[in-house]
């Protein structure tokens, strides 16, 4: 299982006979150097927090020779070049004294080493001699300066990568939506007057359309059928609702019988001749439609009004309602608000969900159900992969790396034993907490100018794994170039590992990345879920921005 410690804290902490087999395979350390025409000085090896140091290089060459002062400021870490000068040169005696002048400094206490500079003259190295600065913190006077109490901490808007485009066309999207099923359906609508004149009760609404039968132009055309048949459709139509009774379909002597069944039951007061005078209207209407009659306009115009007063007696007839039926009605149109209320959530519930089935079947079918998945559920490296990455530089000799979260240095201490080979090691990692994804980098300096063996101090880092429980490890092997030509060696597979809060091996993959030179070692090591695809494109994109340097 993979510890706390992490991986790359547990291989630098392993016996010390690791580190001495590593050591065992080293070549000699040496300087090709001719006679001395570089020399190199400080002007103050003792500094304060933020002081400049002026670090200047002499160099005597002939007037032909071509000569390459360092430029990166890189080279001088650990101390940070504030400003490389340009170059003085002074004629002697034939040839040329150049001196070179760099303003370095340092905003961290300590004891720190300016490391040899190469100074390249005709394509032949020289090198500079080391220094040690140290770097002192500022004393501060706490009497006659007055102290503060520590601000408190305040939020910093941090840049983010966050899918904004798709998040505003998604609400530009429910906003269509709720605005056409507002419109459509939860707006109160403008009646027309078809559906004013339908909201009328029944005796309006007849006594309106006998109006507009008055002003029709039925009569003056000989159209009598028409009249005719508006006319008793209309006193039909109010007997069906305000009388409940079945007037439309039935025949003259039918409805007139019915009529008289509700008089004599007491539940219609007409009198004999408002029901004769209906009858004769009826009479005389099913003889000019079936009949071809034609009556006088007069005798049409009489029927009308005789009609307009059957109704207001009709409608006088009708007893009141009681007050159970007045409650039946209300219970009624209150049934009815409700159910019109449902059937609008209905289909709003409907509408919605067929635009969600349609977003997801869409969504799935051009990114893939996994993606889908995991955009709605989350997950761990799918949120690494889409989040604002960090690149930094970590340790000395430098790492240069892009990685979704910032590597955090790991505490490490070396036993006496170890000190005797190595000076310092400088660990920096993340590590997910849920499973197998993790990334560290290292950087090891060795108390002598030797080349470190690769392959010896890899089998370490893979011994250690078996250590903590990973079996059936695959190692392949290749080289390993950074974009800016660094080549290293790149070490891979894949095995079962162990992951927290679990006892059981899960297939994973590794990647351990080692560079070196003369007194020194940069190691980077991944791992992750072998299925994890997102896993995956995050590696890929780390091992892209990988830089180091190996001189």
């Amino acid at each position: 299982m993979i510890k706390h410690n992490t991986i790359l804290i547990s291989y630098f902490s392993l016996h010390k006979r690791y580190i001495l087999l590593c050591l065992l395979f080293v070549s000699a350390f040496g300087f090709a150097q001719s006679d001395s025409k570089v020399a190199s000085a400080v002007d103050i090896k003792d500094i304060k927090i933020g002081e400049q140091i002026n670090f200047t290089v002499n160099v005597s060459v002939d007037k032909v020779d071509q000569v390459t002062f360092p430029e990166e400021a890189q080279s001088f870490a650990p101390l940070e070049m504030v400003e490389s000068f340009a170059i003085d040169t002074i004629p002697e005696n034939g040839k040329l004294t150049l001196i070179k002048k760099y303003a370095l400094t340092q905003f961290d206490s300590g004891s720190y080493t300016l490391p040899p500079q190469k100074i390249i003259i005709n394509e032949k190295m020289f090198t500079t001699d080391s220094v040690n600065i140290y770097v002192n913190t500022v004393p501060v006077d706490t009497i006659a300066q007055q102290l503060f109490d520590i601000k408190d901490m305040i939020n910093v808007e941090k840049k983010s990568s966050f899918p904004w485009f798709w998040i505003f066309a998604i609400i530009a999207g429910l906003l269509i939506l709720t605005g056409l099923l507002y419109f459509f359906i939860w707006r109160k609508k403008k009646l027309t007057e078809e559906e004013k004149v339908a909201l009328l009760p029944p005796y309006d609404r007849a006594m309106l359309e006998l109006k507009k039968l008055e002003n029709s132009k039925y009569l003056i055309q000989d159209e009598y059928k028409q009249y005719y048949s508006e006319l008793t459709d209309i006193v039909r139509s109010y007997l069906e609702e305000d009388v409940h009774i079945s007037a439309l379909e039935s025949t003259t002597d039918q409805l007139i019988n019915k009529l008289e069944m509700l008089k004599d039951a007491g539940n219609l007061k007409l009198d004999e001749e408002t029901i004769r005078q209906f009858k004769n209207i009826l009479q005389t209407s099913d003889l000019v439609k079936f009949a071809k009659s034609k009556p006088d306009t007069s005798v049409a115009e009489q029927d009308r009004k005789a009609i307009e007063n059957i109704v207001t007696k009709t409608k006088d007839a009708i007893p009141p309602p009681t007050e159970e039926e007045l409650l039946q009605r209300e219970e009624y149109l209150e049934e009815l608000a409700r159910k019109k209320h449902r059937n609008k959530i209905i289909i709003t519930a409907v509408i919605a969900a067929a635009v969600v089935i349609i977003s997801i079947v869409s969504a799935v079918s051009y990114f893939g159900f996994s993606y889908v998945k995991d955009t709605v559920l989350g997950h761990p490296t799918k949120e690494l992969l889409e989040t604002e990455w960090i690149s930094s530089t970590y340790g000395y000799p430098p790492i240069t790396i892009e990685t979704p979260k910032v590597l955090i240095r790991q505490e490490f201490e070396l036993t006496p034993e170890l000190k005797a080979d190595i000076k310092e090691v400088q660990v920096f990692m993340y590590r997910s907490s849920i499973d197998l994804f993790s990334v560290g980098v290292s950087s090891t300096t060795f108390t002598k100018p030797v080349e470190p063996n690769m392959e010896l101090s890899v089998n370490a880092v893979i011994q250690q794994f078996e250590a903590q429980g990973a079996k059936n490890i695959i190692t392949k092997t290749e080289e390993f170039t950074t974009a800016s030509a660094a080549k290293g060696l790149k070490t891979y597979g894949s095995g079962k590992f162990s992951v927290p809060g679990s006892d059981e091996l899960v297939n994973g993959k590794y990647t351990i990345i080692t560079f070196g030179g003369k007194g020194f070692q940069q190691q980077i090591i991944l791992t992750w879920l072998e299925e994890d695809t997102y896993a995956n494109d995050v590696v890929a994109r780390i091992l892209s921005t990988i830089d180091v340097k190996t001189e």
